[in-house]
């Protein structure tokens, strides 16, 4: 009963925010912006963005050999193999800060290493695709290269970097996984590698359909936009045949119940931390407590100071998929520097206030904290780097 008011509670909050006409009852100032910033949040993200990632978080916990994941992703996997995949994450992965969270809670408590896992989470964000191409065409093709060479780099810097601070924590970890698994009872597999493997394909593909965001400046781009919900109608056909024909019925039970621990443990603390988010900044061309214009201000040049700023600033804001660039474009126009666009462009993608918040819960506070760290200070040295050769 207890765990069905807790679903009737979120739902309830999310229905409210999605359909409340703030507008109308509230005057123009903070308070409506944190109001807005969450209804955008729950009308454009939650729905497509997070439902489907707390889907796939829920069967990579169940369905995933968690011994699979140690050799892969663990601590003592190869590390050009565990750093490689996750580094690239973001090309297959056109996801925001906020919905790779629960992907990266999957594969964590599943036995991945905090480094690989680490470098997972800052790379699938920053790494995406069409808000690469997007930049290039934007804002130039040298910052474009800089954001997708900058974003590889650092995503596998702070990973091994994540990985050497807490070396003992992870390798005690590591040792207790071990343990585990093998008191573990041995379970006959239900399905073979290449039918999980479909399977896992098809929920992804969901997810990058369902979102496919719309860029009249590429044609291919804006051709699979016009298609993307017949091919997320077929996918999701697809994925039915799949569950019905491969799946027994106590499994889909288990996957729904591992979905769920995820939704309640992540989306609150979402809620919460866009809710701040808007309060304090304000949606993209609207103002919250802190004007817009003292951020443009102190964005000049390629200083220490600007580049801090513009780290942090971006750290703090949500940005949804794509929106940095037009965001980014308006404060190049007000006299941004280009070390502080680049690094903003870094960090910003990559970290959120509402998700540093759900990182710290998951992980813990010293780890958080750690990793927010490292994503601001790498951002800025790469930043005031790109600056002062270009």
């Amino acid at each position: 009963m207890q765990e069905k008011w807790k679903f009737l509670i979120i739902l309830i909050v999310f229905l409210l925010f999605y359909f409340v006409p703030f507008k109308d009852l509230l005057s123009k100032g903070p308070l409506l912006e944190a109001f807005l910033m969450v209804q955008e949040y729950a009308r454009q993200h939650v729905l497509l963005c997070l439902i489907p990632a707390f889907f796939i978080a829920g069967a990579i916990s169940n369905f995933i050999k968690q011994e699979s994941v140690i050799k892969y992703l663990g601590a003592d996997a190869k590390k050009v193999l565990a750093y490689g995949v996750a580094s690239v994450s973001g090309t297959i992965l056109a996801v925001c800060s906020c919905t790779v969270l629960p992907l990266f809670a999957g594969i964590y408590t599943n036995g991945a290493g905090l480094g690989p896992a680490c470098t997972f989470l800052y790379s699938g964000p920053a790494i995406n695709v069409l808000a690469i191409i997007l930049s290039a065409r934007v804002l130039g093709m040298k910052i474009g290269i800089a954001r997708a060479v900058g974003a590889i780099v650092l995503s596998i810097i702070i990973g091994l970097l994540m990985h050497f601070i807490f070396l003992k924590e992870e390798k005690n970890r590591q040792v207790k996984n071990a343990s585990m698994f093998a008191s573990n009872v041995e379970i006959k597999e239900k399905r073979n590698l290449l039918q999980t493997s479909l399977y896992f394909a098809v929920m992804v593909l969901i997810l990058i359909f369902a979102n496919w965001a719309k860029d009249e400046t590429v044609a291919v781009w804006s051709f699979i936009y016009s298609i993307k919900w017949i091919v997320t109608g077929i996918l999701l056909i697809v994925l039915a045949f799949m569950l019905v024909k491969w799946f027994e019925k106590e499994e889909l039970k288990t996957w729904v119940s591992s979905t769920w621990i995820f939704s309640k443990q992540i989306l609150p603390l979402l809620f919460i931390g866009v809710f701040a988010a808007g309060f304090f900044l304000g949606r993209p061309g609207n103002e919250g407590i802190i004007p817009s214009k003292w951020v443009s201000n102190v964005l000049g040049g390629n200083g220490i100071i600007a580049n801090l700023f513009a780290s942090v600033a971006g750290a703090l804001m949500y940005f949804a998929t794509l929106t940095e660039v037009p965001i980014l474009q308006g404060l190049i126009g007000s006299g941004m520097g280009k070390g502080p666009a680049l690094t903003l462009l870094l960090a910003g993608p990559a970290l959120s206030l509402p998700s540093m918040i759900v990182i710290i819960k998951m992980i813990g506070a010293r780890k958080g904290l750690v990793y927010i760290s490292l994503v601001i200070g790498a951002s800025v040295i790469f930043g005031i780097f790109y600056g002062a050769v270009f």
